[in-house]
């Protein structure tokens, strides 16, 4: 039984199931005594505070008022629990969706013996393995909670994941506090994007919720794309399908039309990952002296992944397309700061007419002749 909108109803998804699922799962965290870890927390508290006075300046973006989101310093089953949040939050029209057509559709069998706790136990099988690989992130949709606080206006909450963040500094070597800086701005980044550009969160948000109400929800069309999902990931698809190069669980669930919102929120996110990564690289010579260092290391780390188990679960979660993202997104991000500048790369804050297409992210000369030669014509 879980809670929707308060009341006590059979859900599409056991959340609590799926937190627990996900704690049990998680592996260990570094070994680290009770005093270095209040070390850490306070460190990258203090970090994430000068970021915000280096992002801000290096970007040109917001201002000191425009943030209202607090800075979360968490474990990794706190990680889980915002996730877990959030998820809730996002996903709630398309599970209210699900629910009232489960009594009627033709999979309402199947749906009953499965239930809401094997799809809170896979949820958190999913929670378990990328809760000791994720360093930090923006939690976009994040609902306050008394355990968990979020912005006082919709906003949403930065989250940094101590424990992790000290495994990959050790994993690679280098020096603790340049490392911890170093994440910070990464991170604040996102905050600033979100936090000095209002419209941002809400375009997103619908775009988001386009898709899932494009989501077919015959429980039976569902779980034949998962069975063609499970076809292709164990190479067992028909030749003519060859050609659909290898995509995702993700990708091949979509519908025509959620393709198309799809690549729309390819480029966004290509977009603020790049603009993350390329604002990292700038302001670290700056204030991270190892820099040159950890990006070399942590790009290796990054393209290799830690174990065949690892690269296969990216692929199915879609996660290489989010290191594609990094990549393409940081090249279109310098290539207009290298042709218009700081200020005539923030016209890409504009409004959503001006972020790029999926096509502009991979020829930003593109962007720059919509966005710049053509208002100035």
């Amino acid at each position: 039984m879980t809670s929707i909108g308060g009341a006590a109803t059979p859900g599409m998804v056991d959340w609590n199931l799926a937190v627990a699922t996900a704690t049990r799962l998680m592996r260990p965290g570094p070994e680290i005594s009770r005093e270095e870890a209040r070390a850490v927390v306070a460190e990258l508290r203090r970090h994430a505070k000068a970021s915000e006075e280096h992002v801000r300046g290096f970007t040109r973006m917001g201002t000191e008022e425009t943030h209202d989101t607090p800075l979360l310093v968490v474990d990794r089953p706190g990680w889980v629990r915002a996730n877990v949040a959030g998820f809730r939050e996002l996903l709630k029209p398309l599970l209210d969706k699900m629910q009232e057509r489960r009594g009627s559709g033709p999979g309402n069998a199947v749906l009953g013996a499965v239930g809401g706790k094997v799809t809170g136990v896979e949820l958190g099988m999913l929670l378990s393995f990328l809760a000791s690989r994720v360093l930090g992130q923006y939690e976009t949709f994040a609902p306050p909670t008394r355990e968990l606080p979020a912005g006082a206006n919709g906003g949403g909450r930065l989250l940094l994941v101590a424990p992790n963040i000290v495994h990959v500094e050790r994993e690679l070597g280098v020096q603790p506090h340049d490392f911890r800086l170093w994440v910070t701005l990464h991170e604040e980044t996102h905050r600033t994007q979100f936090t000095a550009v209002p419209w941002l969160r809400d375009h997103l948000e619908g775009e988001i919720q386009s898709f899932l109400g494009e989501t077919d929800v015959d429980p039976m069309t569902v779980l034949e794309r998962v069975r063609e999902a499970a076809q292709s990931l164990a190479g067992g698809r028909p030749e003519a399908e060859e050609d659909d190069g290898g995509r995702s669980f993700v990708e091949i669930v979509q519908t025509p039309a959620q393709r198309e919102i799809l690549g729309r929120l390819t480029a966004v996110m290509s977009l603020l990952e790049g603009h993350a990564d390329f604002v990292m690289d700038g302001v670290g010579p700056a204030v991270v002296p190892s820099v040159a260092e950890i990006r070399e290391k942590f790009q290796q780390r990054r393209a290799k992944g830690a174990s065949r188990l690892d690269m296969a679960l990216r692929k199915l979660l879609g996660l290489d397309a989010k290191l594609r993202q990094y990549r393409d997104g940081e090249r279109f991000v310098r290539a207009v700061v290298d042709e218009v500048g700081m200020d005539g790369f923030n016209r890409v804050w504009t409004s959503p007419n001006t972020l790029p297409t999926k096509a502009e992210i991979a020829k930003p000369a593109d962007w720059v002749t919509r966005v710049h030669r053509k208002a100035e014509s």
